[in-house]
């Protein structure tokens, strides 16, 4: 019996558990496999770089396997979430603290300084920790690693292999494992392998650009600058397919698909950033904030992320359309045109069906609107080909790609996973959950359904919902949960332990039931029965 003096007064266990045997040898493997790495990171010539990359990859695959088996297959199938405010690296602890100064070094070093990643000047050879993957990158698409290769392989590494731990986690949950299965094929196929291969088929006479099938505008926010356009026209037939299927799935992919399933089926079924984060990023899920603060902030920020690429989007086609109709039906003043109608229609027919669903969000789409309509006409009157007012094109997209594209996404979205949780660019920053959020909460079938009688306020649901949303609240109040934020993960759902919680997909009508809270005699039951 142990005689260590213990202050706390709880009555469960207030210490972390500590890890077996089975999860301490698991982790030593994965440690050598990422040394290995580390090695080739400070320049250890490896004699033979297809041997060691595939013992360091292998390694750390095994190790998690080993760790993962052992931490759930012991168990009952159920929620397995015990213990994790205890834990330093989960709890913005000590090696929490260290884990995302190491992550946010890392996206530092690849995006700004990746030469000391041993990327090396062109038509030279690689060194350190690039060249570690040149095998790799050579029987994929022909050529040597670049950082982007090796960060590639990484990203979609971590997502395979953290995805199986997820899978065991809630292997009692089918949804979850659905989703899970398919945010991994589609970082594997889409973003990793597909674009490899046709990398490896250009040549001289035909080049396509690198593309992430699944990666959409605004999310992919450089899809329609002047050099990719021009070499997917270049590029043929199949250049101009996928042209053709960047601009359908803005107006016509996502809408419907949105529309008919909330915009689950990409931030959590599909893309790649919500596919980090719910599998790697899954152990910090409940450091997400939940304060009114924290949402206020969240809407407008990530609001004006969506007009910033909007504007810079806009300034960056006008830039290189011309001005005579007779060699283009599509000039400067055609496309201005269409941009200001496009949004003119939006608004309007927002702000005349759905005023009452908006309240404060309104007045969020009022300024973006105003905003974006002004720079516009401020373009067509006061700019020339290369400048909005006195920014030039050049210096709007950079900007973006280097705060947004970079920093928020990058550093702050992935290195601050251990600090503010594994959502913080899907929920602060990014433009495509932002977009699709507008319309899950407008024009959507979706909503997570609440059974308020059955809600014994354990508080669960909220702290593991990724997006920082109050879902007790909504549930005590048996009230449907319809946020623009909510990606639909399910996690409320699955950790639930009086099934209140259900993701649903109905009628428009009545989905927004804020009204019709049954608080003490306020409402007459039967009455309101019968009006449904």
């Amino acid at each position: 019996m142990s005689n260590k003096l213990n202050p706390s007064m709880s009555l469960a266990k207030p210490d972390s558990q500590a890890l077996s045997k089975t999860q301490k040898i698991g982790v030593a493997i994965g440690i050598i496999g990422l040394f290995i790495m580390i090695l080739a990171f400070f320049n250890v010539d490896f004699p033979n770089k297809t041997v060691f990359l595939s013992l360091s990859l292998g390694m750390i695959t095994l190790g998690t396997i080993i760790f993962s088996n052992n931490a759930y297959l012991t168990k009952e199938a159920g929620i397995q979430n015990d213990g994790v405010w205890f834990k330093s690296i989960a709890s913005r602890g000590f090696w929490g603290w260290i884990l995302g100064i190491v992550l946010t070094l890392f996206y530092i070093v690849l995006y700004f300084k990746a030469e000391w990643l041993g990327l090396a000047a062109k038509g030279e050879a690689n060194s350190g920790l690039v060249a570690l993957f040149d095998p790799l990158s050579r029987l994929l698409n022909g050529g040597p690693a670049s950082q982007w290769f090796v960060y590639g392989t990484l990203y979609t590494a971590a997502i395979l292999v953290f995805g199986y731990k997820f899978m065991l986690k809630y292997r009692h949950n089918k949804y979850e494992q659905l989703r899970t299965v398919s945010v991994m094929f589609f970082q594997l196929a889409f973003a990793f392998l597909i674009p490899e291969f046709m990398a490896r088929l250009n040549s001289e006479t035909f080049s396509l650009p690198y593309y992430d099938l699944k990666n959409i505008w605004p999310l992919n926010y450089y899809n329609f600058d002047k050099y990719r356009v021009d070499s997917m026209i270049e590029a043929g037939d199949i250049g101009l397919a996928f042209l053709i299927f960047g601009i359908v799935s803005i107006f016509v992919i996502t809408p419907i698909l949105t529309y008919k399933y909330g915009k689950r089926w990409y931030c959590s079924w599909v893309c790649g950033c919500g596919g980090l984060a719910e599998t790697a990023g899954d152990p910090f899920r409940h450091l997400s904030d939940k304060t009114q603060v924290a949402w206020k902030i969240e809407r407008w920020v990530v609001h004006s992320v969506v007009v910033f690429v909007t504007l810079m989007t806009t300034a960056v086609i006008y830039s290189y359309l011309g001005n005579d109709s007779s060699k283009y039906w599509l000039t400067k003043d055609v496309f201005l045109l269409s941009v200001a109608t496009l949004l003119t229609v939006v608004f309007a027919l927002v702000m005349i069906f759905k005023r009452k669903e908006l309240a404060k969000d309104a007045q969020y789409g009022a300024i973006g609107y105003f905003v974006i309509i002004m720079v516009i006409i401020g373009m067509h009157y006061f700019s020339g080909t290369k400048h909005v007012f006195l920014f030039n094109t050049y210096f709007l997209q950079s900007s973006y790609g280097f705060l947004i594209g970079a920093i928020f996404s990058g550093v702050i979205g992935v290195g601050f996973y251990p600090i503010f949780g594994n959502r913080v660019w899907c929920r602060f920053g990014c433009p495509m959950a932002a977009v699709l959020g507008f319309q899950q909460r407008l024009f959507s079938r979706f909503r997570i359904t609440t059974n308020g009688g059955q809600c014994i306020s354990c508080g669960n649901c909220s702290t593991y919902c990724e997006m920082g949303i109050d879902v007790r609240a909504y549930a005590q109040k048996g009230e449907n949960i319809v946020r623009s934020s909510c990606v639909g993960c399910g996690i409320c759902a699955a950790v639930c332990p009086r099934g209140v919680l259900k993701l649903e997909n109905d009628s428009l009508k009545g989905r927004i039931n804020s009204n019709d809270i049954l608080l003490g005699n306020d409402v007459d039951l039967m009455d309101l029965v019968n009006q449904k």
